[in-house]
């Protein structure tokens, strides 16, 4: 019945919701840190916040994005579903030509990458016609996480 729903629920409704309901309950385990959905729903404020203030992305762009399993891709999807962007997920295993067409495929106008795929020389290749946003991916211990947005 959820499903057809007109507007229809999506993901970001639901842990909007949860956010709401439950906010100090975990959502997310890495490593030895545990992040609530208060702390991804701040975190991905503030990155929505920042993606559109710096970079000025609006509702319909479309963005790669190029980031290592851990907190920070939750939190960046979950900026961009605020924002209304589409987001293209790269495998950050892909380099070379297979990265070159996944961008062309997603036709994607701004590419988020950490910055550990800076140095890789089959990377660096392919993004290079690509405006390529390296983001601080730490969290604890910063108090803007996104303060560091530099271009690459």
């Amino acid at each position: 019945r959820r499903l057809c729903r007109r507007p229809a629920v999506t993901l970001l409704d639901v842990f909007r919701q949860h956010a709401r309901s439950r906010p100090r309950q975990p959502l997310l385990r890495f490593q030895d840190e545990i992040y609530t959905f208060e702390d991804m729903d701040r975190a991905s404020n503030r990155a929505a916040w920042a993606l559109s203030r710096r970079l000025g992305l609006q509702s319909g762009s479309t963005v790669a994005v190029f980031l290592p399993n851990e907190p920070a891709y939750v939190w960046t999807w979950l900026a961009l579903a605020k924002l209304g962007c589409v987001m293209a997920c790269l495998n950050c295993n892909v380099r070379g030509r297979a990265l070159r067409h996944a961008l062309e495929a997603a036709q994607a106008t701004l590419v988020l990458a950490s910055p550990g795929e800076r140095g890789q020389r089959d990377t660096a290749g392919a993004l290079g016609t690509w405006g390529v946003v390296v983001t601080e991916a730490t969290m604890r211990g910063q108090q803007d996480i996104w303060g560091a947005l530099g271009t690459w």
